[in-house]
């Protein structure tokens, strides 16, 4: 396989893990359980869903959506996100959602960081208490644009996307993390490797950025990866659930992902797992399935799956990932 089959496949992995926990997003796993019992394929959203309400099975949200809007700036910038322009683009995007009614909308930390642009605060100051997973969600494409071997350019690169809106230790390791695995795994690491990778960049990244008080996003994944599979396998979820935790913040959602990743299931059961959760599902699924299509390349994924993703929310992978491609250095 190629460089573009694993850039392909984390692309498609992201989307598959954010439809597969679209429908309990935002719930408990009691309430999931209640509704789905535990997510083994696609499915509407339930009853108890609010944020994604009505949405039909294979649906995404907005952490394909925005790491689509990434890819389109990053191509637009030659290999830059501007900060204004990124700026201007979650404002227009968050605008066009509320505009169709919808209740998937940004994120608190990307929420905060714009308010405070609309309210006149300089663009290079606004992400300075962003610690959630929104930078993490969409940072796929800096991944496939970016290179591991120079992990300091690496996370140079993280670091100005998350600039306008997590621009803490926080925020910028969770988001390194995860585009180190992603671009590591398009060279040919493997699963543990692609891990060791991820860690070594959350240590770059958490020493950047504005202090914010909050666990080691890369002490807690060293941490995970060896407890979590010492856990009986019928128990793990609530394990996460329960201790590693899977909130919208870094250390927790950034963490469990990682966590999950670890566990070398099969990666259709691994996204199942995590859209099973609780808690930020559709975005630690999402993050899961971006690390692991760039490691195992387009046969991750069930025969259908991704042509479902895209048909039904109208997307062509192929076509985003060619041009970042094409920005990623040689070798």
């Amino acid at each position: 396989m190629t460089p573009h089959d694993h850039a392909l496949a984390a692309l498609q992995g992201l989307a598959i893990g954010d439809a597969l926990g679209m429908p309990t997003q935002s719930m408990s796993l009691a309430e999931i359980r209640a509704d789905h019992g535990r997510i083994t394929g696609f499915v509407d959203a339930g009853p108890r869903q609010r944020i994604a309400h009505g949405m039909p099975a294979a649906s995404v949200t907005d952490d394909t959506e925005q790491a689509v809007l990434v890819a389109r700036l990053l191509v637009e910038g030659d290999g830059r996100l501007d900060p204004t322009r990124f700026a201007e683009a979650l404002i227009a995007w968050e605008r066009a959602m509320a505009a169709k009614g919808s209740l998937d909308l940004l994120g608190p930390s990307t929420k905060t960081a714009v308010q405070r642009i609309l309210d006149g605060v300089p663009v290079s100051e606004a992400g300075s208490t962003g610690t959630t997973n929104g930078a993490a969600m969409r940072i796929t494409p800096v991944g496939i644009t970016t290179r591991a071997d120079d992990l300091e350019a690496l996370v140079d690169a993280v670091q100005d996307a998350c600039r306008v809106t997590h621009d803490t230790g926080l925020g910028i390791a969770g988001a390194a993390a995860v585009a180190a695995a992603v671009s590591a795994g398009i060279d040919g690491a493997s699963r543990a490797e692609a891990l060791d990778v991820a860690v070594a960049a959350a240590r770059i990244g958490e020493r950047r950025g504005h202090w914010v008080a909050g666990a080691s996003i890369a002490a807690k994944t060293s941490w995970a990866r060896g407890f979590l599979p010492t856990i009986p396998a019928d128990e793990r979820i609530a394990t996460v659930d329960g201790v590693i935790g899977t909130s919208v913040a870094s250390q927790e959602s950034v963490v469990a992902a990682l966590a999950l990743v670890s566990l070398d299931l099969e990666p259709w059961e691994t996204l199942c797992a995590a859209a099973s959760l609780g808690g930020d599902t559709d975005t630690i699924a999402a993050m899961a399935g971006a690390v692991l299509g760039a490691v195992h390349g387009p046969s991750a994924w069930p025969d259908g799956a991704a042509e479902q993703v895209e048909r039904v929310n109208d997307l062509r992978f192929a076509d985003v990932v060619t041009p970042l491609l094409a920005l990623r250095p040689t070798a």
